[in-house]
């Protein structure tokens, strides 16, 4: 059977609206024996929030399954001092990161929300203060470095910009911990132990999901959901492996396909 990765916003649910079809598709794939991982780029919730946000809008699935930036950054940066300009919510997810207000070594860039805090987060005095230390010496990383994600209310920016806004301020180029990094869907395919040739990786987006799972050897099929675009597929020089309406037709489209097996 085939080993999947799921990407969470915009795939299963927009602005915590469940996708039509989505929690059927995650039973009818489990009882064909796939493999699931669910990924995520999410930076503004705890790791067990946001597994019991999806269990309650009705996606099976156990805490361990979901793969998030957050958990990936705790591991990468161990024993470092970190300023942190992330949403609150996440700090229990950066166990073993010292946490500090100056003198770090590494300036660490979470992702916005809908809410209030997005503001008080990414204030002018906090990024001229994560330019201050990236110019004393501190590496720069990010959580991931998305333009923008799909609300019910429609587009809103995301923290990408305030990454490259601190990049070319800096003069410096930051570690990407989230997809699309190699390093991200290499831990989700060894946590389900496969390959990357027989794996799928199901998203939203064609530059993060499709393109950093083609460039990493899996297969990509992008949704017709969330930040799906027809303008940007049809100019994009990225080709999926396959393109659906939604999440709903995948387990379907997966039984017809034989370049999997």
């Amino acid at each position: 059977m085939a080993a999947i990765l799921l990407d969470v916003e915009g795939v299963l649910h927009v602005s915590w609206e469940l996708v039509p079809g989505a929690s059927v598709a995650v039973a009818q794939l489990r009882d064909a024996g796939h493999r699931l991982r669910f990924v995520t780029n999410n930076t503004t919730r705890a790791r067990k929030d946001l597994a019991f946000e999806l269990q309650r809008i009705g996606i099976d699935l156990e805490e361990d399954e979901l793969q998030t930036t957050p958990i990936a950054a705790a591991r990468a940066l161990a024993g470092r001092r970190v300023l942190a300009l992330t949403m609150p919510r996440i700090i229990d997810d950066l166990k073993g990161i010292e946490l500090v207000g100056d003198s770090s070594d590494a300036v660490l860039i979470g992702g916005a929300d809908e809410s209030f805090a997005t503001n008080q987060v990414f204030s002018y005095m906090n990024l001229a203060r994560a330019f201050a230390e990236l110019e004393a010496g501190a590496d720069l990383f990010c959580l991931h470095r998305n333009r923008w994600w799909e609300t019910a209310r429609g587009p809103l920016l995301d923290t990408g910009a305030f990454v490259a806004g601190l990049e070319y301020a800096a003069g410096t180029e930051a570690t990407l911990i989230g997809k699309p990094s190699p390093l991200f869907f290499k831990a989700a395919l060894d946590a389900l132990d496969a390959d990357a040739e027989r794996s799928w990786m199901i998203g939203d987006d064609l530059e993060v999901d499709i393109d950093g799972a083609q460039k990493s050897g899996l297969k990509g099929v992008l949704v017709r959901t969330g930040k799906f675009r027809q303008e940007a597929l049809d100019a994009s020089p990225i080709h999926p492996d396959g393109v659906l309406d939604s999440i709903a037709e995948l387990p379907e489209w997966l039984d017809r396909r034989e370049d999997w097996n």
